[in-house]
């Protein structure tokens, strides 16, 4: 396991106008979450896309740090989390990995937040840290079959291929820019709206050596999140569900989770795509603090 000595962040200058800060979290294992925090008042936890890191949230946390004491996660082996080898991605092994950063902080009162993989995620970690959480709001949550695919036709061709038993090893560490960035923008409907700074941070830690079987790994891991839905009506905090208008989601998938879950409230967001907290930060910052 190659390990940095402290969290990378390189990138997160850029943005975060030298507030706050990036830390590693030592797990039990001793593998290493890092994570960004910053602010004041109740803690929020925020939880990335599949392919993504904490920097995903670039756009909204500055509009969130006078209101809550933000904690942004790379989950594990993604970001500049520590790649371990061997280890597994599916929905368990993920969800641990929250449960034990929250409990491992000793937050209390947290909004459990995130988007896509991180929208299930802050759904199902919320029932085993039911004495700890206040709410949670999910935004697009990525809990139903195929997900990326149905982005575009790049997208549904490289995600597939990277699935497969004997070529998906190949397919896992093939990310050329202009493949990366038509995938990425399937999940725009502004594709203006997608940063070329982060695609270019995403390729740099992408090119970690092991990086290609987390990747393989995550996706290959996906259904075990459509799987995980049958978690859901264990919930007991209030939710928020969020989905954008243009989601990869169908709107029987939508309604098939808010039947789920004992305390929703629905919003729509317009005119949005999959990737809402670059798309539409102004409207995730404004969900985030009516829900506080």
């Amino acid at each position: 396991m190659e390990r940095n000595e402290s969290p990378d962040a390189t990138y997160a200058r850029t943005w975060s106008n030298g507030r706050g800060e990036v830390r590693f979290f030592t797990r039990a294992d001793g593998s290493r979450l890092r994570y960004y925090t910053v602010g004041t008042g109740p803690a929020l936890v925020l939880m990335h896309t599949v392919r993504g890191e904490l920097d995903y949230f670039q756009r909204v946390i500055p509009l969130l740090w006078d209101h809550y004491t933000v904690y942004a996660l790379d989950l594990p082996g993604m970001g500049w989390s520590d790649i371990v080898p061997g280890a597994q991605y599916e929905e368990p092994q993920l969800r641990a990995a929250v449960v034990e950063f929250v409990r491992g902080l000793d937050l209390h009162n947290v909004t459990l937040s995130g988007e896509s993989l991180g929208g299930a995620l802050s759904l199902s970690a919320s029932i085993d840290l039911k004495d700890r959480v206040s709410r949670v709001v999910a935004f697009n949550s990525y809990d139903y079959p195929q997900g990326g695919e149905r982005g575009n036709w790049i997208a549904r061709v490289i995600i597939s291929s990277v699935r497969m038993p004997v070529l998906g090893p190949f397919f896992a560490t093939q990310e050329p820019r202009p493949i990366f960035r038509a995938i990425l923008q399937g999940g725009y409907v502004d594709k203006t709206r997608l940063p070329e700074d982060f695609i270019t941070e995403l390729l740099r830690s992408g090119r970690r050596k092991g990086y290609d079987k987390v990747a393989r790994g995550i996706f290959r891991s996906l259904n075990g999140f459509d799987r995980a839905r049958e978690r859901y009506p264990r919930v007991w905090a209030p939710v928020t569900l969020v989905y954008s208008e243009n989601d990869w989601s169908r709107p029987a998938e939508r309604d098939r989770v808010a039947n789920a879950l004992a305390d929703v409230h629905r919003i729509t967001v317009p005119r949005t795509g999959h990737f809402s907290a670059l798309e539409r930060p102004d409207e995730m910052a404004r969900i985030l603090l009516d829900a506080a």
